[in-house]
């Protein structure tokens, strides 16, 4: 029993002690870090060429294609700018827009920046609406909607000829201000607004004061309803800065105030029936006031003829008296020619005075 216990003893026994153990396990952390590190640097290193190769190929791919587009559009001359068609429906000249929109031809089609010419040319004063088409190869259409002028505006209280005042602008119905070049016929029967001194008057600018706003308003009220043919608007002066004072085109002048404008031309209204009933002509009327509103009439027609012109009196025929008397007559005869001189004097005297003349004597005073 004691030697086979002793033998197993011998096979159970471990070769190493627990030093070497623990020093054989350190070795062995060691080595495999050292070749997972190097693994991770080795990966690392190809994904690092991986990603240089495919932005090589990018930066390769981008720098042939920026040049085939350069070569195939850019610097071909079949995409030159060879024609530019504009179309407009007012005043403006075609020098006019290119220089605005700093478009010529012979300049490539593909670098014409489209938002920033409609920008510019948009920039007039007399450009509403703008729209820019490019054709290839080498066209590229304008279209322009101008601003239409509805009225003369003026700082001046009076002004006659506003063609020929630097004062004087044309104004849309946005309240754009505009100088034209080019001045049509029609210009002239636009409706004057004079007085406008509460702001400085440029082209290109949009007044401020409400006063001009009223009155444009008044404009468009007054175009877009009935009262369009029956109270046409000549002239309009916001010099007071309270009221805006109208006169139309049979002269009649009505006061309208700053609000409620849909009201007054209502009110309006009602005094044009009037007139129209009652066969008369408006002088003036203020629609300021809601009620016991102040209106006058202008006398008929057929009045004023009469009251100015009268049919002219018969004249009266006289006796005519010798100037010299004989010298053989005495003084009876001189004493008869007194008396008979006198009494058509007193006749030509008492005559009535005709109306026409009394009239004309106190014009004249």
């Amino acid at each position: 029993m004691s030697f086979r216990q002793r033998t197993s003893r011998t096979r159970n026994r471990r070769l190493s002690n627990v030093r070497q153990r623990r020093q054989q396990h350190l070795l062995d952390v060691k080595v495999r870090s050292r070749r997972a590190t190097k693994n991770r640097i080795r990966s690392a290193l190809g994904m690092v060429w991986k990603l240089a190769l495919v932005l090589i190929l990018c930066v390769a791919g981008y720098a042939g294609a920026r040049e085939a587009v350069k070569r195939l559009f850019f610097e071909n001359p079949d995409y030159y700018v060879q024609a530019i068609e504009l179309q407009t429906d007012g005043t403006l000249q075609r020098e006019q827009v290119l220089k605005a929109a700093d478009l010529h031809e012979g300049a490539n089609i593909f670098s014409v920046n489209l938002a920033r010419v409609r920008d510019r040319i948009q920039e007039l004063p007399q450009a509403d609406e703008v729209e820019i088409v490019r054709k290839l190869p080498s066209e590229i259409d304008i279209r322009i909607v101008e601003r239409k002028p509805v009225a003369w505006i003026t700082s001046e209280t009076e002004i006659n000829d506003p063609f020929a005042s630097d004062a004087a602008f044309l104004v849309g119905a946005r309240g754009v201000l505009m100088k034209q070049k080019k001045l049509l016929p029609e210009y002239l029967g636009l409706p004057l607004i004079v007085g406008c001194s509460s702001e400085s008057l440029e082209a290109g600018k949009t007044v401020e004061s409400l006063e001009a706003k009223t009155a444009l308003d008044l404009l468009r009220l007054t175009e877009s309803s009935f009262l369009q043919t029956r109270f046409q608007i000549r002239e309009i002066d916001i010099s007071k800065n309270y009221c805006l004072l109208v006169t139309d085109k049979n002269r009649s002048r009505v006061m309208f105030g700053l609000n409620d404008l849909e009201g007054q031309l209502r009110r309006l209204q009602v005094f044009l029936d009037y007139c129209d009933n009652t066969k008369q002509e408006l002088e003036t009327l203020n629609l300021v006031a809601q009620r016991n509103i102040p209106v006058t009439f202008t006398n008929p027609a057929a009045a004023v003829i009469n009251d100015t012109l009268e049919p002219a009196v018969e004249p009266r025929i006289m006796k005519a008296i010798p100037v010299h008397a004989q010298e053989s007559r005495g003084h009876q005869d001189s004493g008869k020619q007194e008396t008979g001189s006198s009494a058509p004097k007193s006749r030509a005297t008492s005559a009535p005075v005709p109306k026409a003349s009394r009239i004309q004597q106190k014009k004249a005073e």
